[in-house]
């Protein structure tokens, strides 16, 4: 490419199914995945990627020991493509609802922070008003459903806020909420009137994983205590999984303390992490508006956040 001259991309050559191709490969990290999601041959993804960089005339990917590596072109690209790709899928959806009257469908992301008791009182609230109004729940990890949000997949994120508004996303606080430790309700060390963090190392453990900001707290807890972080434990972030296990074995969890006060089956130990606490709320793009089925469900989860906020903090 000459110096200061721009691909021309309205030409006529570049397609959506190039920023969709280019999407898949970005977060598969091979054209073989790529290629699977978007049910066409490998050939047919590999041709669709030399077109795009013809395009270009620049290279989008380097191949690297475990896949594709996007290149600082790749990196860019694929952020404005997921920009254009949302955008499109946000206007055909606003077109249906418009349509559709009462009907519609708000597509929310969460993770175990805020999925226990707000989304789904949130959602019972929404549909008694909206009945004909779909709401589809996707669970992830905070990263993962980071790139959901930016590529238009979905609406909003409920869940912990580790981060402040930038240029991408727009962070909405709605409640603080401790995280505690949680043990099932015949646990060996229920009831207990005091507990260490040693002896709790003892027992096997459920752990959020690596890429999490709580497991990070938590190992600095361990590590703070002179403590081993335990070897006999669970990775894991689903929530049905994770109470599985509380109520079938002698795991010790951390959890949100709205969660406690919930399920009946489930115990707090007499161990404080106070200092590990958390903000709950909304994640949404800041690029783009929110369809009228998003607008619903974002008011029925500020006014549940109130009546949460009111548990947690309780007036004389």
């Amino acid at each position: 490419m000459a110096p200061n001259q721009l691909p021309r991309l309205l030409d006529g050559r570049m397609k959506f199914r190039h920023l969709v191709l280019l999407d898949a490969i970005a977060r598969r990290g091979t054209i073989v995945g790529a290629a699977a999601e978007l049910h066409v041959t490998q050939p047919v993804a590999t041709r669709g990627l030399r077109e795009l960089e013809d395009i270009l005339e620049v290279t989008l990917f380097d191949r690297g020991p475990r896949g594709l590596i996007p290149t600082v072109y790749g990196e860019a690209f694929t952020e404005h493509a997921r920009a254009i790709l949302a955008q499109a899928r946000q206007a055909a959806r606003h077109v249906v609802e418009l349509a559709g009257a009462e009907r519609g469908t708000a597509v929310v992301g969460t993770h175990l922070f805020g999925s226990n008791v707000l989304l789904p009182r949130a959602i019972a609230a929404l549909k008694a008003e909206r009945p004909n109004l779909t709401v589809a729940v996707r669970d992830g990890t905070p990263e993962s459903l980071l790139v959901e949000l930016a590529a238009g997949r979905l609406d909003l994120i409920v869940g912990r806020l580790t981060q402040i508004s930038d240029e991408e996303f727009t962070r909405r606080k709605l409640y603080d909420e401790y995280v505690v430790l949680v043990v099932r309700d015949d646990h060996p060390l229920a009831g207990a009137e005091a507990v260490d963090l040693a002896t709790l190392a003892g027992y096997p453990w459920i752990l959020p994983g690596p890429e999490t900001a709580l497991r990070r707290e938590l190992e600095q807890l361990f590590h703070s205590n002179d403590v081993p972080l335990p070897a006999n434990r669970v990775e894991a972030t689903s929530f049905l999984t994770v109470r599985q296990l509380l109520r079938d074995t002698d795991v010790v969890a951390a959890l949100p303390r709205l969660i406690t006060e919930e399920d009946p089956g489930i115990v707090r130990l007499p161990l404080s992490l106070e200092p590990i606490g958390h903000s709950v709320g909304l994640t949404l793009p800041s690029t783009r508006k929110p369809t009228p089925s998003a607008c619903a469900l974002i008011d029925k989860l500020v006014a549940e956040a109130g009546e949460v906020n009111r548990r947690l903090n309780p007036g004389p």
